[in-house]
């Protein structure tokens, strides 16, 4: 697939969050999303990133955006790591790796000169009507969500 970017269509999403509800990208026509892409549940920087966008989730509602988490660990995984860090926002669970893929956020990594595939952390900021105005490629796991309020300058 060709690398996405500003000014495109975002691919459509269609999955389950952690209590398995069905979510699609369509169903927040109207409003601004903050889709993340994380590698694993409950991992230190995972942990920070969802825990910074949990921190400022007022915040960011006050400014018109919704937050999705995602990555490929299934709904249990998802569902343990929102009740424990108390996460307000819909984690999806992308097992079949559809919508990594989609958004090409799928790809080799290098962990202490190992290779292997894994999901690239990025998030990419979406406005009311499905075209993405931002991808933030170097994410801050601390500040993830002052990156999305920086980048945007809202």
């Amino acid at each position: 697939m060709t690398e996405l970017t500003v000014g495109m269509q975002a691919p459509a999403i269609n999955s389950r969050d952690q209590d398995g509800n069905p979510i699609s990208l369509d169903q927040f026509t109207g409003k601004k999303v903050v889709l993340y892409f994380y590698p694993k549940d409950d991992t230190p920087g995972c942990t920070a990133e969802a825990c910074d966008f949990r921190d400022n989730h007022q915040a960011l509602l006050d400014k018109g955006f919704i937050i999705l988490g995602v990555s490929v660990d299934d709904e249990e995984s998802h569902k343990k790591f929102v009740s424990k860090h108390n996460l307000p926002f819909p984690l999806l669970a992308d097992t079949d790796h559809q919508i990594v893929n989609d958004y090409g956020v799928w790809g080799e990594k290098n962990m202490y000169g190992k290779k292997y595939m894994g999901v690239n952390r990025r998030t990419f900021i979406i406005d009311e009507n499905g075209v993405i105005k931002g991808i933030i490629r170097k994410v801050d796991t601390k500040n993830a969500s002052a990156q999305v309020l920086e980048l945007l300058s809202v």
